[in-house]
């Protein structure tokens, strides 16, 4: 870990904190909720020894990056994010056309807005977790979630600003950050008020795959800078809505491989395995090269399955 360099840049109006190891052709990955580029620490080492130059950066409101108004919600839509994104490639990789991309969670929702508004500087992208979803012309994300699985759900729980946050800092960050790393059902996701994480089960011992070392450095970054700018990517989630009415039925025309838990949450949601397995998500990834559902495996797949998971990337990279 020690060998991986960090290093900071002013683009797109922020500082952008990133880590960074290896020579070759560039592989950004992109984090989920609550993590920072610290999630990609194994790919980061196993890509670099293989002849590429990895790039993970702290996304706009997380760890190490700093300059976005974490008390404004409207500043961390898709748009502003990808903005990021390609101001930083253009500062670190000015002469490299086309990169290839991994992302998961969030970072995967980001990734897919990337690959939609910008094909062009993408090689070939490895989506952990979170599948492509067309915008949805009849109703708001919000009001689907809230009307599927009503206002306890953790997306709309997360919409009132400072009410989530507030609850979090009576349970303690350490224990946010362990409880929600290591969720493991596949149903839906909740946040009873004031009820805290009471329906989720107890940890007493940490998985083999996350250290009490890997929650220190989670804990520390989001003590210091609280949750919110983690949390205001679902508060921007109706104003995306409205933002990419232009892309209503767009395609996504980036070569593509999927990777999903099998116990994955999102992959559980009502109706998901039917649009990834039946056509649906072929349909609007017509490059989708492969679908790879791992059996007994969670939501942070990416952290649970770290030797698997690069090899799954490597494996599809080296067809470019």
């Amino acid at each position: 870990m020690e060998t991986i360099e960090h290093k900071t840049i002013t683009a797109n109006g922020i500082n952008i904190h990133f880590a960074e190891k290896g020579q070759g052709p560039l592989v950004l990955f992109l984090h989920g909720f609550p993590e920072l580029w610290y999630s990609w620490r194994h790919r980061i080492l196993f890509m670099a020894a293989h002849g590429y130059r990895a790039v993970a950066p702290d996304l706009r409101g997380y760890g190490d990056t700093t300059g976005a108004p974490l008390d404004d919600a409207t500043k961390f839509t898709t748009l502003h994010v990808v903005g990021d994104i390609i101001a930083l490639l253009d500062a670190i990789a000015p002469d490299e056309k086309q990169v290839f991309l991994v992302a998961h969670d969030w970072g995967a929702l980001i990734a897919w807005h990337l690959c939609l508004y910008r094909p062009d500087r993408i090689k070939a992208h490895v989506s952990l977790s979170f599948h492509f979803n067309p915008r949805n012309p009849i109703i708001k994300p919000v009001d689907m979630f809230r009307r599927l699985f009503g206002d306890d759900h953790y997306i709309c729980r997360f919409q009132e600003p400072g009410d989530i946050e507030a609850e979090f800092a009576q349970i303690g960050v350490r224990e946010v950050v362990k409880k929600i790393l290591t969720y493991r059902h596949p149903g839906a996701l909740y946040f009873p008020k004031g009820k805290g994480f009471e329906s989720f089960p107890d940890v007493p011992v940490l998985p083999s795959w996350l250290s009490e070392e890997d929650v220190d450095y989670y804990t520390s970054k989001f003590e210091k800078n609280g949750f919110t700018g983690g949390i205001n990517y679902y508060r921007a989630l109706n104003l995306n809505w409205e933002l990419t009415a232009p892309w209503t039925e767009a395609q996504v025309k980036v070569p593509t491989k999927f990777v999903v838990g099998g116990l994955d949450l999102v992959y559980n949601i009502p109706g998901a395995k039917e649009y990834i397995h039946g056509g649906g998500f072929k349909k609007y990834v017509p490059l989708l090269d492969e679908v790879v559902v791992m059996e007994g495996v969670a939501h942070f797949i990416n952290q649970e399955k770290p030797d698997e998971i690069n090899q799954h990337i490597l494996d599809f990279f080296k067809k470019f």
